[in-house]
Order: C-alpha cells, then structure tokens, then sequence
C-alpha cells in the first residue's frame, strides 16, 4: 500500500476518484435491491393488516 502521506497531488486526485466511484456504485446497488425487492413484493404488502 502506499503511504498517504508521501502520495503526490496526482496519487491522491485518482484515490479520491476511485473511493468516490466506489461509494456511487455500492450505492446505486442498495437502491436497486430496494426497488427489486419492493417490485416484487408488490400489492402483497399493501394488503397485509397492521
């Protein structure tokens, strides 16, 4: 690994890219599971009694 302290402005630019392309992607995937698993629960959710 490289040391944070010793990464030049070009090092640390494309780390922060790269962290930040990360975080999008897990989170895009969290709204997706979201919307899959509401789609298929569907009405059936709706009807259930409280």
């Amino acid at each position: 690994m490289s040391d944070p302290a010793r990464e030049s402005d070009a090092e640390a630019r494309a780390r922060r890219g790269r962290n930040i392309a990360l975080a999008l992607g897990l989170a895009i995937f969290v709204v997706l599971v979201f919307v899959v698993t509401i789609v298929k629960l569907g009405a059936s959710v709706a009807r259930q009694p409280f």
